[in-house]
């Protein structure tokens, strides 16, 4: 990367998802062959969410195709959606689409390099969805070449950025770079001054550890991560370390951050019985509303109360994600923010 040239050298920084919003971009759950049984009940979480987030907001809906447009424009035509026929491989746009920047003056798409989560589910048109966003979003357009997913990277808008080493020092991401490479590399494409490295993410987590299932920032300064709410919480141990790590870091402003603690959702199986990637924290936060994944556990009530405590401004909703979560993600995986100017 040129550094005199990166989205840093000219301004621009990764605003944190709290900041004032023109569009999250969507798509819809479209492709039979990857959702099988679970299609329909997943359309119906998708929609749930958008209505979550309140006719006010402007969803921009990716579909593959006219019959699928036809759906979803049905399904959603009582909220500000728009349609875009841009063919993808699945609807996890928080890793496939640009990551938005903003400079004050200014809106940017970020497109990064995309390589299907390490090589290991490689669709068909993922690899364009960042670049065809970037287009008809209108937005000047930065490519980096850096390997990256947008939900591996949490930022709280005024200069630090949460990662883990889990996902972003994987061999299958970025061969041959050194962890001090990759923080030049995410300093400079994301306007940041401070990186922040977790370790390991949730168990089963397809993703190698992404952080928006592992911690949150929720303001300045303040971050959110889960505890275990049993002995029998098949990530006990990792929320632990999280929890520790992050009462001992300190922000790009030098501040000690503020760590608050909801419950986890404890073990959370599919059909096979086998552990999902279950969190709490991969909520999404709108213009007006935060809304939370529940999965059906005696914790859901309970985490929804505490996050909506650091939303005072926002409605909070739960809304099942279970259904969704069986293709490895929630609703922070499936959007992707796109920040206003004013």
């Amino acid at each position: 990367m040129n550094v005199a040239l990166s989205p840093k050298a000219q301004g621009f920084r990764q605003p944190a998802e709290w900041e004032k919003q023109d569009a999250v971009w969507l798509a819809f759950p479209s492709h039979g062959e990857l959702w099988l049984e679970n299609l329909l009940s997943a359309q119906k979480e998708f929609i749930a969410f958008c209505e979550a987030l309140g006719p006010g907001e402007q969803l921009n809906v990716l579909v593959p195709d006219i019959e699928a447009g036809k759906t979803a424009e049905n399904a959603l035509k009582h909220l500000r959606a728009r349609i875009y026929l841009v063919p993808f491989g699945d609807i996890w746009l928080r890793d496939t689409a640009p990551v938005f920047l903003t400079s004050g003056t200014e809106v940017a798409a970020a497109c990064f390099g995309f390589n299907s989560w390490g090589g290991k589910y490689n669709l068909p048109y993922d690899t364009e969805v960042s670049a065809r966003v970037a287009d008809e979003s209108g937005l000047r357009r930065f490519t980096l070449p850096l390997i990256l997913e947008g939900g591996s990277v949490e930022s709280d808008g005024e200069g630090t950025c949460l990662t883990s080493r889990q996902c972003l020092l994987n061999p299958n991401r970025n061969p041959g770079m050194s962890q001090a490479q990759i923080e030049t590399a995410l300093l400079e494409g994301l306007g940041a001054d401070k990186i922040l490295w977790l370790g390991d993410g949730l168990l089963n987590d397809h993703t190698d550890g992404h952080i928006d299932t592992i911690a949150r920032f929720v303001g300045p300064g303040q971050v959110l991560c889960m505890r275990a709410g049993g002995e029998d919480d098949p990530n006990r141990e990792i929320l632990a370390k999280i929890e520790a790590d992050l009462n001992a870091m300190t922000d790009a402003k030098g501040r000690a951050l503020s760590v608050g603690v909801i419950p986890s959702p404890g073990e959370v199986l599919n059909e096979d019985g086998d552990v999902m990637p279950a969190s709490y924290l991969n909520f999404y936060i709108g213009n007006q509303a935060v809304v939370v994944p529940t999965y059906g556990t005696k914790y859901d009530d309970e985490a929804v109360r505490a996050i909506a405590a650091y939303f005072p401004k926002h409605r909070t909703l739960g809304c099942s994600a279970k259904s969704i979560l069986t293709g490895g993600g929630a609703f922070h995986c499936i959007s992707q923010h796109q920040p206003s100017l004013i």
